[in-house]
């Protein structure tokens, strides 16, 4: 079974980073014909799209979708289970989100997201948060949704962690909606923590036949004060998250 279980594993990470690469050489073919480079961007966010479509075939997810996707753009805030979080929300949801800058040097995946309309952000330096903080403030007064964990990190408490309040300050000056998103494993050993590595938790994750997640899309809050934007936010995901936890025992 675990000879299987690796094997099955093996083959994905191979589809993944083949698809992967077919579909960013092709984007950067196209791209040469376009010069505005938020133009190129903006097809890189669709062309992302497309990729991750592809890869939850692949990889044998069952996304359980609860809640309807924002129909309005704004700072969308899930909690943190994984690296894998982005490419359940980001299925549908059209959006720049914000990673770790040890994802700029990943293989492949780096490049992809460089060109894809990641914003990267080195959380330990703070030239780097404000640099981020002001493609996120360009990116919001234009219109575009913004993913962001505000925990900062991944783990497996029940509930969330204390959030980071830098970009519900944005959304509070520019009125704009927080839009949360609650996501979570059926299995906690899918949640990437610690000092594990990419590819021994890939190969972990994905060698069992399915990967079951739920995720639940809840109503955009609306407030110019930044404490009431944070804790709403956290108390509706709180409450998403106990649920799950409870479906999935009482299954």
């Amino acid at each position: 079974m675990k000879i299987f279980s690796t094997f099955l594993a093996i083959i994905r990470l191979l589809l993944f980073a083949l698809i992967t690469l077919i579909v960013y050489s092709f984007l950067l073919v196209t791209n040469l014909f376009y010069k505005k480079k938020t133009l190129r961007i903006e097809r890189g966010i669709i062309y992302r799209r497309f990729i991750i479509r592809i890869l939850h075939y692949v990889l044998g997810t069952k996304i359980i979708v609860y809640g309807n996707e924002p129909k309005v753009s704004g700072l969308i805030v899930s909690n943190h289970r994984s690296y894998f979080d982005p490419l359940v929300i980001l299925k549908n949801v059209l959006a720049y989100p914000i990673a770790k800058k040890e994802v700029e040097s990943w293989p492949l995946i780096g490049n992809v997201c460089k060109t894809t309309g990641v914003i990267f952000v080195n959380r330990e330096h703070k030239e780097s948060r404000v640099k981020t903080r002001n493609k996120v403030r360009l990116v919001l007064e234009n219109g575009f949704s913004i993913l962001n964990t505000p925990e900062g990190t991944t783990h497996i408490e029940p509930v969330t962690i204390d959030f980071k309040p830098g970009a519900f300050v944005l959304a509070a000056q520019l009125s704009i909606p927080v839009i949360p998103v609650a996501i979570d494993y059926k299995s906690l050993s899918d949640a990437w923590i610690g000092d594990d590595t990419f590819i021994p938790h890939f190969l972990r994750c994905f060698g069992k036949w399915r990967t079951e997640i739920k995720v639940s899309y809840l109503n955009p809050i609306y407030s110019d004060n930044v404490d009431e934007l944070i804790t709403s936010s956290k108390n509706k995901i709180d409450e998403e998250l106990l649920r799950f936890r409870k479906e999935w025992k009482a299954a």
